[in-house]
């Protein structure tokens, strides 16, 4: 299993089956791991629908993690 730091949150077509866990830690300095592939499966239906999921092949959010997303974080 691959470990990604990042500064936001996101979800990209590019991590889609790859089994990444993400550490993100956002500038309030509060952190956050998820499973991309269980993220993904969560938003699946809305991000289709969405400008910058066609465009960018990406999603991102530098404030929080989406609510939909919550029940899925890992806790150590």
């Amino acid at each position: 299993m691959k470990t990604l730091q990042s500064k936001r949150f996101l979800v990209r077509k590019s991590l889609i089956n790859s089994n990444t866990v993400i550490e993100v830690t956002f500038k309030n300095g509060k952190t956050a791991k998820y499973n991309h592939d269980d993220a993904f499966e969560c938003m699946k239906e809305k991000l289709e629908k969405m400008n910058c999921w066609e465009k960018y092949k990406s999603y991102t959010s530098s404030t929080s993690i989406p609510v939909i997303v919550r029940s899925v974080l890992i806790t150590d």
